[in-house]
């Protein structure tokens, strides 16, 4: 009987997978293209388009957090709780917080992958066999849409309101 249970469970597992398997190799490809997709040359290390989006100012860590948001919002379509998705916000608005500093920003970028942690969180979660997943309600994921637009915005905002108040003040 334990063993028809867990051959039930192994299938539900394998066919939710299965169901995922395209949205999550679209979150791994987004994910990849951030903060994975080039090698520096001489190193092992990897960097995506999420620091090089950084050097745009005033609007290079807009995109990138509308692009990392995307993961988010897949994540949420595919019934990750609550705290899995405000951790993955966590990371994200983190990440686009310290991106806006000048400098500081790019180089963190580097080497903060906020978008491979949250596949690792999606991927951590995703595991679970269907019967441990729940679906997030809709108000959640329209008020974690709005959370994330308005984040992106914000920091787009201020990146401008920096670089107005740095080009005022050199001109005297």
């Amino acid at each position: 009987m334990a063993d028809a249970r867990q051959d039930n469970t192994n299938l539900a597992t394998e066919t939710h997978l299965a169901h995922h398997a395209p949205k999550l190799k679209r979150m791994r490809q987004i994910g990849q293209l951030l903060d994975g997709a080039i090698v520096i040359p001489g190193t092992k290390q990897r960097i995506g388009i999420d620091p090089l989006l950084g050097l745009i100012p005033g609007g290079g860590d807009t995109v990138s957090a509308a692009l990392s948001g995307y993961i988010i919002i897949e994540a949420a379509r595919m019934g990750l709780p609550r705290e899995a998705l405000m951790q993955m916000v966590g990371n994200i608005a983190i990440d686009t917080l310290v991106g806006t500093v000048p400098v500081l920003g790019d180089v963190f970028d580097v080497f903060s992958k906020a978008n491979i942690r949250n596949l690792q969180i999606v991927e951590s979660h995703i595991q679970a066999p269907p019967a441990t997943s729940r679906k997030t309600d809709k108000l959640f994921i329209a008020l974690l849409i709005v959370l994330l637009i308005s984040l992106a915005l914000a920091m787009g905002i201020a990146t401008v309101a920096f670089w107005s108040f740095v080009a005022n003040w050199i001109r005297g």
